[in-house]
């Protein structure tokens, strides 16, 4: 519970009063190149390290997002579900860690460690990447076929933090296994919802 003025207000209200939804960039939109540093490995990561792959999912995350945290273990899950497959996954972090320090590299580097990301985890210090990408939430996600054109841009499913709705990651699911198996990803897309990207 949370002490405003002269009342109490439950920690779903803080939580729900930060809702931001993703933008839902154009279908066809072009993948945009990045060159950012993998706070694990300390690997620079660009889009040639998926050449090989079919599909890239791009995913926007931090450490602090209650969003995040309510989702990060199902991402873990895709990451290591799909290891085998043809589908690239980085995650990138843009938040100003001034202002919220916990998403500092060495926060992101813990998160991935705790969590058991399997995948890239970039810290994009400048924010041109978010920015190029349109990104605005966390989590916020991006799926690209092999021509690196977005084909499905929403949410991970339709749990939220205190909604009661199952993590299943049904609706990404689906439109990567689409991908991979060379059919149509559904245009009909929910965007993702999540804390707002902390710009400087």
């Amino acid at each position: 519970r949370i002490l405003t003025g002269e009342h109490f207000l439950p920690l779903w209200y803080n939580v729900f009063m930060s809702l931001t939804p993703s933008t839902m960039m154009p279908l066809g939109t072009k993948a945009i190149d990045f060159n950012l540093q993998d706070v694990v490995s300390g690997n620079q990561i660009s889009l040639k390290n998926f050449e090989d792959k079919k599909a890239l999912l791009v995913m926007f995350i931090c450490r602090h997002c209650p969003y995040v945290k309510h989702t990060q273990n199902e991402i873990a899950k895709i990451g290591k579900d799909y290891a085998n497959k043809y589908l690239g996954i980085v995650a990138i972090s843009a938040n100003d860690v001034s202002a919220y320090p916990e998403d500092s590299p060495e926060g992101m580097k813990e998160q991935a460690q705790e969590i058991g990301f399997t995948f890239p985890y970039c810290y994009d210090e400048t924010q041109a990447t978010a920015k190029s990408y349109t990104a605005a939430c966390t989590p916020d996600f991006f799926l690209f076929d092999k021509d690196r054109k977005v084909v499905y841009r929403g949410q991970l499913d339709g749990s939220r933090p205190g909604n009661n709705v199952p993590l299943t990651s049904e609706d990404l699911r689906a439109a990567i296994d689409a991908v991979l198996e060379d059919k149509p990803v559904n245009p009909e897309q929910r965007p993702s919802t999540g804390c707002s990207i902390k710009w400087k």
